[in-house]
């Protein structure tokens, strides 16, 4: 890992030397503290490679696909809370990047993604690799700059970064044509940004009033819940989160964005809820009186049919973002705010004014009753399968890593799995593409978490058709010694989609089979299984293993945990598992499908 520099090395505005907007470019990464940047070179972008070529104070990463190095820079972003970086060349290297922002925009992700652009004076002509970046990429951005001037661009950097993890983090994109790289200049390093509304850079804090005003309805509350999303994590807010729980005695239920924010192994714990979340979860919500949504967005896979979501509950909505507010679900008692604020706050005040929680046994009663009556898939029936289950896989992960791993997943069955059977005790260890849902993230995602995190174990959970998208990182982690794992629970079929055509289309295959349909492959047919991942690792120079005895299961993913290297675990299980409970979209709690 090369040697990083601090934002605060540079307190001051500076004139620099002469220069070209290429070097501009990495310099101003430099005084943002980018250490590693995932970028895919071309015509348009050469400059600014030669450029980072010169540097020794940046790694650039080659990923195989710009897709890949786009989903790395959020695994970086996610693992760490700083912004992540990636970049490509003008048209399709610019355009296979959408995927990643528009997934960052969704999870409020913080990247720059900067692009070359084709020569200024060819912009809006048709030239060859052109594409209207800037204008294709303004609805999921938090902002897009096309620089058409070489002196713009400190200050669009310093703008670029500032927007990205300020407030509700998010995607940037720099746009800057050829000509504006080659150009010659005479840089002034701006030590602060002003933006032209001012809001955009202070950080919302809720009043005392509002404060006062939840501890109120706290005390009167009789079914008091948690509701906690990704922007608590976002905030850093986690320690405030956990005093405020045990303080107030009230039971957090998470989004699936915000696992890891309050330990799952914690009693007022009851993971996450939603589609396929926890029962107990998901009916706790619902019979609540009171329920404290704190940097969640009320998205459909929460509510289901949101006019009956939680309709027995006084709801507070405290968020950084406004905008949220009163957008998915009506009636809600808006409150702006930093969340970290707002809960260091809330613990002040109940310290300060003597605050005593309601008695609610009963309601805690009702859930541990719950909780043991409808906990995730019984464990013990893993026994009754002669083969291995995606289920037993992941909880058999989780004993040998003592739940100390960052898991990254890909999108679909086994990204449930992954979050059912792998509790997490701390925030920025579960990463998945929730908002967007976008297959292909899982591996990507590992290698950028691997890169900012080289002391952790880092395995990405995958199915064989999410992890086929983006196979071709295995190159880039054999070649850059990246030690990212993946653990492919493999059932030769698109799960999730044969799921709901089981459930709901009689079972009729509408091309989620991802074999010879003929002979598809599984335990009973391992001559049938397609492609042979352990020979495609193989040929990338990644060491590879397939398991599908139950007695062999331990002992494969200890040899994945103990290698020092990238590595394949090719899981084969039964395409049959259903990840269960359910809410089929659009629907109630009263609809959960439990069996």
């Amino acid at each position: 890992m090369k040697s990083s520099t601090s934002p605060s090395s540079f307190p001051k505005a500076e004139i620099g030397k002469e220069m070209k907007g290429s070097d501009c470019v990495v310099e101003c990464l430099i005084r943002e503290g980018v250490d590693v940047i995932f970028a895919y070179p071309g015509g348009a972008s050469q400059e600014l490679h030669q450029s980072l070529a010169r540097t020794d104070k940046i790694r650039t990463i080659l990923p195989r696909h710009e897709q890949g190095g786009s989903f790395a820079a959020e695994g970086y972003a996610r693992a760490t809370g700083k912004v992540g970086v990636c970049m490509a060349t003008s048209g399709p290297g610019a355009t296979n990047l959408i995927s990643a922002i528009a997934d960052a925009y969704m999870d409020s992700t913080p990247i720059v993604a900067i692009t070359g652009q084709v020569y200024s004076k060819f912009i809006g002509k048709s030239a060859f690799q052109e594409t209207d970046f800037f204008g294709m990429t303004l609805p999921i951005v938090k902002h897009s700059y096309l620089v058409l001037n070489v002196h713009d661009l400190p200050r669009i950097f310093k703008e670029a970064f500032q927007l990205a993890r300020s407030g509700r983090p998010g995607p940037v994109i720099i746009d800057i044509p050829k000509d504006v790289q080659q150009a010659k200049f005479t840089p002034v390093f701006p030590p602060t940004v002003e933006f032209r509304n001012p809001l955009i850079s202070q950080t919302p804090h809720a009043s005392d009033e509002e404060l006062k005003n939840i501890l109120a309805l706290i005390a009167e509350a009789k079914r008091p819940v948690l509701y906690i999303g990704g922007g608590l994590i976002s905030a850093g807010a986690h320690d405030e989160l956990k005093t405020f729980a045990e303080k107030t005695n009230i039971n957090v239920a998470t989004t699936l964005m915000g696992v890891g924010a309050f330990p799952e192994t914690h009693p007022l714990s009851m993971q996450w809820f939603g589609m396929h979340g926890a029962a107990y979860g998901n009916w706790a919500v619902d019979q609540s009186d009171l329920l404290l949504c704190f940097g969640a967005r009320f998205d459909d896979r929460i509510t289901g049919a949101v006019d009956k979501f939680a309709a027995g509950a006084k709801i507070v909505h405290l968020d950084i973002d406004a905008a949220e507010h009163n957008k998915n679900k009506r009636g809600v008692i808006p409150v702006t705010s930093d969340v970290k604020y707002a809960l260091a706050r809330l613990n002040e005040l109940i310290t300060a004014h003597k605050f005593t929680p309601p008695d609610t046994s009963g309601w805690h009663q009702q859930i541990a009753t719950w909780k043991k009556e409808y906990p995730f898939d019984n464990k013990a029936g893993f026994g009754n399968s002669p083969h291995i289950l995606p289920q037993e896989a992941v909880a058999t992960l989780y004993e040998l890593t003592k739940g100390d791993a960052i898991i990254t997943t890909g999108v679909g069955q086994h990204q449930m799995w992954a979050a059912q059977f792998y509790p997490f005790k701390e925030p920025r260890r579960y990463i998945s593409s929730l908002g967007l849902g976008a297959m292909g993230f899982g591996y990507p995602a590992a290698m950028g978490a691997k890169v900012a995190c080289p002391d952790k174990q880092v395995i990405d959970i995958d199915g064989d058709g999410s992890f086929l998208m983006n196979v071709q990182e295995l190159a880039t982690c054999a070649v850059e010694k990246i030690a990212a794992k993946a653990m492919i629970l493999n059932n030769q079929h698109l799960g999730m989609v044969v799921q709901w055509e089981d459930r709901f289309y009689n079972s009729v295959r509408g091309n989620t089979i991802l074999g010879d349909a003929s002979n598809v492959g599984g335990p009973d047919n391992l001559d049938g299984i397609y492609p042979d991942y352990v020979t495609i690792a193989k040929g990338f120079g990644v060491k590879a293993r397939r398991v599908h005895k139950k007695s062999e299961l331990r002992e494969a993913i200890q040899e994945m945990l103990d290698h020092d290297g990238p590595y394949v675990l090719d899981v084969i299980v039964p395409y049959t598992e259903h990840v269960l409970p359910m809410i089929p979209a659009g629907k109630t709690v009263k609809d959960m499908i439990l069996k």
